[in-house]
């Protein structure tokens, strides 16, 4: 009798794309993800969006409607907890305003299943590109890089860059807890500090085509000052104790259909208060 070996399963992606007031890019956002990348799902978080947003998104694409606006973290644990729900096995994250490219999410997803780092960031510096920032945002990277090769001895281009991927593990991990107001630079340090292997691919990135973004010389001082303080923090923070990441979660085998709006539970009763 011939014994065929079962055939490899595919690993299970979703692109999640965190949205306030995107009105004008959502619907290209997610046209091009499900155009050019057919077997990765694609999730939109409309984090309390004043406009009308959420209408925007293509109806056979599902969308979880925050009640309010929660700020990049909860839009993004939001995001997590969906995918470790469905039994996804990588994410990646995915700004709603266009800068990051359809054809460099699959190169983060590729490099992830390398299996060589748990988080994958996408870096606009890690090698010459003809992206360039404002001098206070390059100030400001540029010390908190500082900080956080000081405080890991890690080496990251580009630290508050949001466009990253993790794997399942991460995906647990976030689920259960992510920061709220600087999640990029927090979590590489607090990831490195738990054990996860982080690390960096050079990616081509758009510059934003929508909407307005803006930060100025005090701003972003200021901005750069708080941060430091919570990665200080951070050195004494245990977010992901150790054998409890992800218990608290049921897992269901199959995503949602297409076009259904998935409501979240209650943040006051999020995994990371009941263990």
């Amino acid at each position: 009798m011939v014994s065929i070996a079962p055939t490899p399963r595919q690993p299970r992606c979703l692109a999640i794309v965190p949205v306030f007031n995107e009105r004008d890019s959502v619907a290209k956002v997610v046209q091009r993800l499900r155009r050019a990348l057919p077997d990765i799902d694609v999730l939109v978080i409309d984090d309390g969006s004043t406009d009308d947003t959420a209408r925007q998104v293509p109806a056979d694409t599902p969308v979880v409607s925050l009640p309010f606006n929660l700020g990049i973290g909860g839009a993004m644990q939001t995001g997590y907890r969906y995918a470790l729900l469905h039994g996804y096995d990588i994410a990646v994250q995915v700004d709603g305003d266009g800068q990051h490219r359809p054809s460099e999410v699959r190169r983060l997803v590729d490099h992830l299943l390398e299996g060589h780092v748990d988080l994958v960031v996408g870096s606009r510096f890690l090698e010459e590109t003809k992206f360039h920032q404002t001098p206070p945002r390059r100030l400001g990277a540029w010390m908190l890089r500082a900080i956080i090769r000081q405080l890991s001895g890690l080496t990251m281009t580009d630290c508050t860059s949001g466009f990253r991927a993790a794997n399942s593990a991460v995906i647990r991990a976030f689920a259960h807890w992510y920061p709220e107001d600087y999640p990029e630079p927090e979590v590489i340090l607090l990831l490195h500090r738990a054990g996860y292997r982080v690390g960096e691919l050079a990616v081509r990135m758009r510059h934003r085509r929508t909407g307005r973004t803006s930060i100025g010389l005090m701003r972003g001082l200021f901005y750069v000052v708080k941060v430091s303080v919570c990665l200080l923090l951070d050195l004494v923070r245990e977010p992901w104790p150790s054998g409890k990441v992800g218990k608290s979660y049921e897992r269901v085998p199959e995503p949602l259909p297409h076009g259904d709006r998935w409501q979240p539970a209650p943040f006051g009763n999020s995994p990371s208060s009941q263990v």
